[in-house]
Protein backbone atom coordinates (compact mmCIF):
# COMPACT_ATOMS: atom_id res chain seq x y z
CA UNK A 1 0.00 0.00 0.00
CA UNK A 2 1.34 3.40 -0.96
CA UNK A 3 2.05 6.18 1.54
CA UNK A 4 -0.70 8.25 -0.08
CA UNK A 5 -3.30 5.51 0.43
CA UNK A 6 -2.20 4.86 4.01
CA UNK A 7 -2.33 8.52 4.91
CA UNK A 8 -5.75 8.94 3.27
CA UNK A 9 -7.23 5.87 4.98
CA UNK A 10 -5.80 6.84 8.35
CA UNK A 11 -7.17 10.38 8.08
CA UNK A 12 -10.62 9.22 6.91
CA UNK A 13 -10.96 6.52 9.57
CA UNK A 14 -9.80 8.91 12.27
CA UNK A 15 -12.28 11.54 11.05
CA UNK A 16 -15.11 8.97 11.00
CA UNK A 17 -14.26 7.95 14.57
CA UNK A 18 -14.26 11.58 15.72
CA UNK A 19 -17.53 12.32 13.90
CA UNK A 20 -19.24 9.29 15.44
CA UNK A 21 -18.23 10.36 18.93
CA UNK A 22 -19.24 13.96 18.22
CA UNK A 23 -22.63 12.99 16.76
CA UNK A 24 -23.39 10.67 19.66
CA UNK A 25 -22.51 13.41 22.12
CA UNK A 26 -24.61 16.04 20.31
CA UNK A 27 -27.60 13.70 19.89
CA UNK A 28 -27.79 12.60 23.51
CA UNK A 29 -26.96 16.09 24.79
CA UNK A 30 -29.90 17.52 22.82
CA UNK A 31 -32.17 14.73 24.12
CA UNK A 32 -31.06 15.42 27.67
CA UNK A 33 -31.57 19.20 27.41
CA UNK A 34 -34.91 19.08 25.64
CA UNK A 35 -36.28 16.28 27.84
CA UNK A 36 -35.25 18.23 30.91
CA UNK A 37 -37.19 21.23 29.56
CA UNK A 38 -40.32 19.13 28.95
CA UNK A 39 -40.01 17.60 32.41
CA UNK A 40 -39.67 21.04 33.97
CA UNK A 41 -42.84 22.12 32.19
CA UNK A 42 -44.83 19.16 33.56
CA UNK A 43 -43.33 19.65 37.01
CA UNK A 44 -44.40 23.30 37.03
CA UNK A 45 -47.97 22.32 36.09
CA UNK A 46 -48.14 19.66 38.81
CA UNK A 47 -46.82 22.10 41.41
CA UNK A 48 -49.41 24.70 40.37
CA UNK A 49 -52.18 22.11 40.81
CA UNK A 50 -50.92 21.19 44.28
CA UNK A 51 -50.61 24.88 45.17
CA UNK A 52 -54.21 25.48 44.06
CA UNK A 53 -55.39 22.55 46.20
CA UNK A 54 -53.59 23.89 49.24
CA UNK A 55 -55.22 27.27 48.78
CA UNK A 56 -58.60 25.49 48.77
CA UNK A 57 -57.76 23.59 51.95
CA UNK A 58 -57.08 20.36 50.03
CA UNK A 59 -60.66 20.22 48.82
CA UNK A 60 -62.21 20.35 45.40
CA UNK A 61 -60.26 17.48 43.92
CA UNK A 62 -63.04 16.84 41.41
CA UNK A 63 -63.20 20.43 40.10
CA UNK A 64 -62.78 20.17 36.30
CA UNK A 65 -61.29 23.65 36.06
CA UNK A 66 -58.46 22.59 38.32
CA UNK A 67 -56.79 20.62 35.51
CA UNK A 68 -58.40 21.91 32.36
CA UNK A 69 -56.67 25.30 32.60
CA UNK A 70 -53.26 23.60 32.35
CA UNK A 71 -54.17 20.89 29.90
CA UNK A 72 -52.41 20.54 26.51
CA UNK A 73 -53.64 18.41 23.63
CA UNK A 74 -50.70 15.97 23.79
CA UNK A 75 -50.87 15.55 27.56
CA UNK A 76 -52.77 13.75 30.26
CA UNK A 77 -53.21 15.04 33.84
CA UNK A 78 -55.05 13.51 36.77
CA UNK A 79 -55.39 13.52 40.53
CA UNK A 80 -55.13 10.20 42.36
CA UNK A 81 -56.24 9.91 45.99
CA UNK A 82 -54.62 7.82 48.68
CA UNK A 83 -56.79 4.80 47.88
CA UNK A 84 -55.40 4.81 44.32
CA UNK A 85 -58.61 6.21 42.90
CA UNK A 86 -58.65 8.71 40.05
CA UNK A 87 -60.87 11.60 41.14
CA UNK A 88 -60.03 14.11 38.42
CA UNK A 89 -58.63 13.48 34.97
CA UNK A 90 -58.21 15.43 31.76
CA UNK A 91 -56.93 14.31 28.36
CA UNK A 92 -58.07 12.92 25.04
CA UNK A 93 -55.30 10.46 24.23
CA UNK A 94 -56.55 6.96 25.15
CA UNK A 95 -53.04 5.57 25.36
CA UNK A 96 -52.03 8.18 27.89
CA UNK A 97 -55.29 7.68 29.82
CA UNK A 98 -54.65 3.95 29.95
CA UNK A 99 -51.50 4.41 32.01
CA UNK A 100 -52.35 2.78 35.37
CA UNK A 101 -52.45 5.20 38.33
CA UNK A 102 -49.82 4.87 41.04
CA UNK A 103 -49.41 6.05 44.60
CA UNK A 104 -45.86 7.07 45.49
CA UNK A 105 -44.51 8.92 48.52
CA UNK A 106 -41.75 10.54 46.42
CA UNK A 107 -41.49 12.24 43.07
CA UNK A 108 -41.20 9.89 40.15
CA UNK A 109 -40.15 10.75 36.60
CA UNK A 110 -39.49 8.39 33.74
CA UNK A 111 -39.59 8.14 29.99
CA UNK A 112 -41.73 5.30 28.64
CA UNK A 113 -42.25 3.79 25.21
CA UNK A 114 -45.88 3.46 24.07
CA UNK A 115 -46.32 1.97 20.60
CA UNK A 116 -42.83 3.05 19.62
CA UNK A 117 -43.28 6.64 20.79
CA UNK A 118 -41.66 8.24 23.80
CA UNK A 119 -43.87 9.42 26.64
CA UNK A 120 -42.67 11.48 29.58
CA UNK A 121 -44.35 10.45 32.87
CA UNK A 122 -44.40 12.46 36.14
CA UNK A 123 -45.86 11.69 39.54
CA UNK A 124 -45.79 14.32 42.37
CA UNK A 125 -47.28 13.41 45.81
CA UNK A 126 -48.83 15.99 48.15
CA UNK A 127 -49.21 15.71 51.94
CA UNK A 128 -51.24 17.16 54.81
CA UNK A 129 -49.39 17.27 58.12
CA UNK A 130 -47.16 14.45 57.06
CA UNK A 131 -49.96 12.23 55.77
CA UNK A 132 -50.10 11.27 52.11
CA UNK A 133 -53.26 12.69 50.54
CA UNK A 134 -52.71 11.87 46.91
CA UNK A 135 -50.62 12.44 43.83
CA UNK A 136 -50.75 14.55 40.73
CA UNK A 137 -49.84 12.53 37.67
CA UNK A 138 -48.98 13.94 34.26
CA UNK A 139 -47.91 12.35 30.99
CA UNK A 140 -46.80 14.08 27.81
CA UNK A 141 -46.00 12.69 24.37
CA UNK A 142 -42.64 13.75 22.99
CA UNK A 143 -43.78 13.53 19.37
CA UNK A 144 -42.69 17.03 18.40
CA UNK A 145 -39.38 16.60 20.17
CA UNK A 146 -38.78 13.27 18.45
CA UNK A 147 -39.49 14.86 15.06
CA UNK A 148 -36.91 17.52 15.81
CA UNK A 149 -34.47 14.80 16.84
CA UNK A 150 -35.08 13.04 13.52
CA UNK A 151 -34.28 16.27 11.72
CA UNK A 152 -31.17 16.69 13.86
CA UNK A 153 -30.12 13.10 13.15
CA UNK A 154 -30.58 13.65 9.42
CA UNK A 155 -28.62 16.90 9.52
CA UNK A 156 -25.78 15.25 11.44
CA UNK A 157 -25.71 12.34 9.00
CA UNK A 158 -25.64 14.60 5.93
CA UNK A 159 -22.94 16.86 7.34
CA UNK A 160 -20.87 13.86 8.48
CA UNK A 161 -21.08 12.21 5.06
CA UNK A 162 -20.17 15.52 3.43
CA UNK A 163 -17.24 15.95 5.78
CA UNK A 164 -16.03 12.41 5.04
CA UNK A 165 -16.29 12.90 1.27
CA UNK A 166 -14.53 16.24 1.54
CA UNK A 167 -11.85 14.64 3.73
CA UNK A 168 -11.28 11.83 1.23
CA UNK A 169 -10.78 14.16 -1.73
CA UNK A 170 -8.97 16.80 0.34
CA UNK A 171 -6.61 14.30 1.94
CA UNK A 172 -5.95 12.58 -1.38
CA UNK A 173 -5.15 15.93 -2.99
CA UNK A 174 -3.00 17.00 -0.04
CA UNK A 175 -1.06 13.72 0.05
CA UNK A 176 -0.57 13.97 -3.71
CA UNK A 177 1.09 17.32 -3.16
CA UNK A 178 2.93 15.95 -0.14
CA UNK A 179 4.30 12.82 -1.79
CA UNK A 180 5.00 14.47 -5.14
CA UNK A 181 8.65 15.29 -4.36
CA UNK A 182 9.10 11.82 -2.84
CA UNK A 183 7.76 10.21 -6.01
CA UNK A 184 10.03 12.47 -8.03
CA UNK A 185 12.99 11.39 -5.94
CA UNK A 186 12.08 7.72 -6.42
CA UNK A 187 11.80 8.29 -10.18
CA UNK A 188 15.15 10.07 -10.16
CA UNK A 189 16.76 7.18 -8.25
CA UNK A 190 15.36 4.69 -10.78
CA UNK A 191 16.68 6.82 -13.63
CA UNK A 192 20.08 6.98 -11.94
CA UNK A 193 20.03 3.18 -11.50
CA UNK A 194 18.99 2.69 -15.12
CA UNK A 195 21.34 5.11 -16.83
CA UNK A 196 24.22 5.23 -14.36
CA UNK A 197 24.18 9.04 -14.51
CA UNK A 198 23.52 11.33 -11.57
CA UNK A 199 20.43 13.51 -11.68
CA UNK A 200 19.10 16.09 -9.24
CA UNK A 201 15.52 16.69 -8.15
CA UNK A 202 14.16 20.08 -9.17
CA UNK A 203 12.87 22.11 -6.24
CA UNK A 204 9.79 24.14 -7.13
CA UNK A 205 9.68 25.97 -3.82
CA UNK A 206 5.96 26.74 -4.02
CA UNK A 207 3.62 24.64 -1.90
CA UNK A 208 6.22 22.19 -0.61
CA UNK A 209 6.68 22.21 3.15
CA UNK A 210 9.95 23.16 4.79
CA UNK A 211 10.62 19.50 5.64
CA UNK A 212 10.16 18.41 2.01
CA UNK A 213 12.37 21.23 0.79
CA UNK A 214 15.02 20.14 3.28
CA UNK A 215 14.70 16.53 2.15
CA UNK A 216 15.04 17.49 -1.54
CA UNK A 217 18.02 19.71 -0.75
CA UNK A 218 19.63 16.90 1.27
CA UNK A 219 19.07 14.52 -1.67
CA UNK A 220 20.60 16.98 -4.11
CA UNK A 221 23.52 17.59 -1.74
CA UNK A 222 24.08 13.83 -1.58
CA UNK A 223 24.03 13.68 -5.39
CA UNK A 224 26.49 16.60 -5.57
CA UNK A 225 28.77 14.84 -3.11
CA UNK A 226 28.57 11.59 -5.08
CA UNK A 227 29.30 13.55 -8.24
CA UNK A 228 32.34 15.15 -6.65
CA UNK A 229 33.49 11.79 -5.29
CA UNK A 230 33.17 10.15 -8.71
CA UNK A 231 35.05 13.05 -10.29
CA UNK A 232 37.77 12.76 -7.67
CA UNK A 233 37.98 9.02 -8.34
CA UNK A 234 38.26 9.66 -12.08
CA UNK A 235 41.00 12.22 -11.51
CA UNK A 236 42.71 9.91 -9.03
CA UNK A 237 42.68 7.01 -11.48
CA UNK A 238 43.90 9.25 -14.29
CA UNK A 239 46.64 10.78 -12.14
CA UNK A 240 47.61 7.40 -10.72
CA UNK A 241 47.81 5.98 -14.23
CA UNK A 242 50.00 8.87 -15.28
CA UNK A 243 52.25 8.52 -12.24
CA UNK A 244 52.54 4.76 -12.70
CA UNK A 245 53.12 5.11 -16.42
CA UNK A 246 56.31 7.14 -16.07
CA UNK A 247 58.34 4.73 -13.88
CA UNK A 248 57.02 1.74 -15.78
CA UNK A 249 58.11 3.36 -19.02
CA UNK A 250 61.56 4.04 -17.56
CA UNK A 251 61.86 0.46 -16.28
CA UNK A 252 60.70 -0.93 -19.61
CA UNK A 253 63.14 1.28 -21.55
CA UNK A 254 66.15 0.35 -19.41
CA UNK A 255 65.16 -3.32 -19.44
CA UNK A 256 65.08 -3.12 -23.24
CA UNK A 257 68.47 -1.40 -23.17
CA UNK A 258 69.84 -4.17 -20.96
CA UNK A 259 68.50 -6.75 -23.36
CA UNK A 260 70.24 -5.12 -26.34
CA UNK A 261 73.56 -3.77 -25.02
CA UNK A 262 73.75 -4.63 -21.33
CA UNK A 263 75.46 -7.98 -21.71
CA UNK A 264 78.61 -6.56 -23.26
CA UNK A 265 78.64 -2.96 -21.93
CA UNK A 266 79.19 -2.73 -18.16
CA UNK A 267 78.53 1.04 -18.11
CA UNK A 268 75.12 0.61 -19.75
CA UNK A 269 74.36 -2.30 -17.45
CA UNK A 270 75.16 -0.35 -14.30
CA UNK A 271 73.20 2.69 -15.48
CA UNK A 272 70.16 0.54 -16.31
CA UNK A 273 70.28 -1.33 -13.00
CA UNK A 274 70.55 1.94 -11.06
CA UNK A 275 67.63 3.50 -12.96
CA UNK A 276 65.46 0.40 -12.59
CA UNK A 277 66.24 0.27 -8.86
CA UNK A 278 65.30 3.93 -8.37
CA UNK A 279 62.09 3.68 -10.35
CA UNK A 280 61.16 0.45 -8.58
CA UNK A 281 61.63 2.18 -5.25
CA UNK A 282 59.54 5.08 -6.54
CA UNK A 283 56.81 2.64 -7.58
CA UNK A 284 56.86 1.04 -4.14
CA UNK A 285 56.54 4.41 -2.43
CA UNK A 286 53.73 5.42 -4.74
CA UNK A 287 51.81 2.19 -4.17
CA UNK A 288 52.39 2.43 -0.42
CA UNK A 289 50.99 5.97 -0.40
CA UNK A 290 47.98 4.95 -2.47
CA UNK A 291 47.27 2.08 -0.07
CA UNK A 292 47.56 4.49 2.86
CA UNK A 293 44.97 6.80 1.27
CA UNK A 294 42.68 3.81 0.65
CA UNK A 295 43.02 2.69 4.28
CA UNK A 296 42.20 6.21 5.44
CA UNK A 297 38.67 5.81 4.09
CA UNK A 298 37.98 3.00 6.58
CA UNK A 299 36.23 3.72 9.88
CA UNK A 300 38.78 1.86 12.04
CA UNK A 301 41.87 3.57 10.63
CA UNK A 302 42.50 5.43 13.87
CA UNK A 303 43.94 3.86 17.01
CA UNK A 304 43.12 6.50 19.60
CA UNK A 305 45.24 6.86 22.75
CA UNK A 306 46.60 9.59 25.00
CA UNK A 307 50.20 10.64 24.32
CA UNK A 308 52.70 13.49 24.62
CA UNK A 309 53.03 15.43 21.35
CA UNK A 310 56.27 17.13 22.41
CA UNK A 311 58.11 13.82 22.91
CA UNK A 312 56.92 12.56 19.50
CA UNK A 313 58.16 15.75 17.77
CA UNK A 314 61.54 15.73 19.55
CA UNK A 315 62.16 12.04 18.82
CA UNK A 316 61.21 12.37 15.14
CA UNK A 317 63.22 15.58 14.67
CA UNK A 318 66.30 13.95 16.19
CA UNK A 319 66.02 10.90 13.91
CA UNK A 320 65.44 12.93 10.73
CA UNK A 321 68.13 15.44 11.65
CA UNK A 322 70.73 12.69 11.97
CA UNK A 323 69.53 10.85 8.87
CA UNK A 324 69.59 13.86 6.55
CA UNK A 325 72.30 15.77 8.44
CA UNK A 326 70.03 18.78 8.86
CA UNK A 327 69.32 21.05 11.80
CA UNK A 328 65.73 20.68 13.02
CA UNK A 329 64.90 22.99 15.93
CA UNK A 330 61.98 22.15 18.23
CA UNK A 331 60.25 24.98 20.16
CA UNK A 332 57.63 24.22 22.80
CA UNK A 333 55.84 26.35 25.39
CA UNK A 334 55.68 23.43 27.80
CA UNK A 335 57.85 20.47 28.63
CA UNK A 336 54.99 18.10 27.71
CA UNK A 337 51.76 18.67 25.76
CA UNK A 338 49.23 15.85 25.95
CA UNK A 339 46.48 15.11 23.47
CA UNK A 340 44.14 12.27 22.59
CA UNK A 341 44.49 10.86 19.09
CA UNK A 342 46.39 8.33 16.99
CA UNK A 343 50.05 8.63 17.96
CA UNK A 344 51.35 6.81 14.87
CA UNK A 345 49.24 8.94 12.50
CA UNK A 346 50.38 12.18 14.14
CA UNK A 347 53.97 10.96 13.80
CA UNK A 348 53.32 10.16 10.13
CA UNK A 349 51.83 13.63 9.66
CA UNK A 350 54.91 15.30 11.15
CA UNK A 351 57.20 13.02 9.13
CA UNK A 352 55.52 14.14 5.88
CA UNK A 353 55.73 17.84 6.75
CA UNK A 354 59.33 17.74 7.99
CA UNK A 355 60.37 15.56 5.03
CA UNK A 356 58.89 18.12 2.63
CA UNK A 357 60.69 20.92 4.47
CA UNK A 358 63.97 19.01 4.15
CA UNK A 359 63.45 18.41 0.42
CA UNK A 360 62.67 21.98 -0.53
CA UNK A 361 65.06 23.94 1.72
CA UNK A 362 68.68 23.93 2.81
CA UNK A 363 68.31 26.14 5.89
CA UNK A 364 67.47 24.88 9.41
CA UNK A 365 63.87 23.85 10.02
CA UNK A 366 61.76 25.09 12.93
CA UNK A 367 59.00 23.00 14.51
CA UNK A 368 56.83 24.80 17.07
CA UNK A 369 54.36 23.31 19.53
CA UNK A 370 51.85 25.71 21.09
CA UNK A 371 49.45 24.69 23.83
CA UNK A 372 46.36 26.91 23.35
CA UNK A 373 42.87 27.00 24.83
CA UNK A 374 41.30 25.95 21.56
CA UNK A 375 43.68 23.03 21.09
CA UNK A 376 47.26 22.15 20.14
CA UNK A 377 48.96 24.12 17.38
CA UNK A 378 51.82 22.57 15.39
CA UNK A 379 53.91 24.67 12.99
CA UNK A 380 56.58 23.42 10.59
CA UNK A 381 58.63 26.24 9.02
CA UNK A 382 61.28 25.97 6.33
CA UNK A 383 63.26 28.76 4.69
CA UNK A 384 63.38 27.34 1.20
CA UNK A 385 61.92 28.02 -2.23
CA UNK A 386 58.40 28.80 -0.94
CA UNK A 387 55.06 28.35 -2.68
CA UNK A 388 53.25 30.91 -4.89
CA UNK A 389 49.88 32.12 -3.56
CA UNK A 390 48.10 30.69 -6.59
CA UNK A 391 49.40 27.20 -5.80
CA UNK A 392 48.54 27.09 -2.08
CA UNK A 393 44.84 26.02 -2.50
CA UNK A 394 45.96 22.95 -4.47
CA UNK A 395 48.86 21.80 -2.30
CA UNK A 396 46.85 19.06 -0.58
CA UNK A 397 45.31 17.65 -3.78
CA UNK A 398 46.38 14.18 -4.80
CA UNK A 399 49.38 13.98 -7.18
CA UNK A 400 49.74 17.74 -7.14
CA UNK A 401 53.22 19.27 -7.20
CA UNK A 402 54.15 22.91 -7.14
CA UNK A 403 55.73 23.84 -10.48
CA UNK A 404 59.18 24.59 -9.10
CA UNK A 405 59.16 21.31 -7.18
CA UNK A 406 57.96 19.14 -10.04
CA UNK A 407 61.35 17.63 -10.84
CA UNK A 408 62.03 14.01 -10.04
CA UNK A 409 65.10 14.61 -7.86
CA UNK A 410 62.92 14.84 -4.77
CA UNK A 411 61.38 11.48 -5.47
CA UNK A 412 57.96 12.71 -4.37
CA UNK A 413 54.73 11.12 -5.57
CA UNK A 414 52.42 14.05 -4.87
CA UNK A 415 50.48 12.03 -2.28
CA UNK A 416 52.29 12.98 0.91
CA UNK A 417 50.37 16.18 1.62
CA UNK A 418 47.11 14.45 0.66
CA UNK A 419 47.78 11.83 3.34
CA UNK A 420 48.69 14.61 5.79
CA UNK A 421 45.42 16.42 5.07
CA UNK A 422 43.48 13.18 5.61
CA UNK A 423 45.16 12.67 9.00
CA UNK A 424 44.29 16.24 9.98
CA UNK A 425 40.67 15.80 8.90
CA UNK A 426 40.07 12.57 10.81
CA UNK A 427 41.54 14.24 13.91
CA UNK A 428 38.94 17.02 13.41
CA UNK A 429 41.67 19.61 12.90
CA UNK A 430 42.41 22.26 10.29
CA UNK A 431 45.47 23.43 8.42
CA UNK A 432 46.71 26.78 7.07
CA UNK A 433 49.66 27.53 4.80
CA UNK A 434 51.72 30.74 4.89
CA UNK A 435 54.34 31.06 2.20
CA UNK A 436 56.29 33.52 0.03
CA UNK A 437 58.42 32.42 -2.91
CA UNK A 438 62.06 32.54 -1.93
CA UNK A 439 61.35 33.13 1.77
CA UNK A 440 60.09 29.71 2.85
CA UNK A 441 56.83 28.12 3.97
CA UNK A 442 55.03 27.64 7.27
CA UNK A 443 52.36 24.96 7.61
CA UNK A 444 50.22 25.56 10.68
CA UNK A 445 47.99 22.79 12.07
CA UNK A 446 45.38 23.16 14.81
CA UNK A 447 44.35 19.89 16.49
CA UNK A 448 41.82 19.41 19.30
CA UNK A 449 43.10 17.83 22.49
CA UNK A 450 40.40 15.19 22.26
CA UNK A 451 38.48 13.69 19.33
Amino acid sequence: MTLRSRFTLFTVFWLIFILILYNIFVYFFVIRVTTRGELQLLSNKANLVIESLRKQGLRGFEDPKLLSEMYNYNEMMRIVTGDVRVVNEVGTDPELLSIPPQMQVYNQTETRQINGQRVLYLSVPFFDQGHLIGTVEAARRLTVLDSYLQILLGALSVTSIGAIVFAIFGTYWFTSRLTGPIGQMVQTMREIDRSGKLYRVKLNGREESVELQQMVRAFNQMIDRLDRTIEHQKHFVADASHELKTPLTVISSYADMLKRWGRDNAEVRDEAIEAISKETERLQNLIRSMLTLAEAEQDNWLNVSRFDVTSVVRELSEVLGKTFEREIRVHSDHHSVNMKGDKDKIRQLLLILIDNAIKYSKEPIDVRIRNQKSGIKLEVTDYGIGVPDSEIPYMFDRFYRVDEARHRKTGGSGLGLSIAKKIIDIHEGNVEVYSKPGNGTTISIMLPRKI
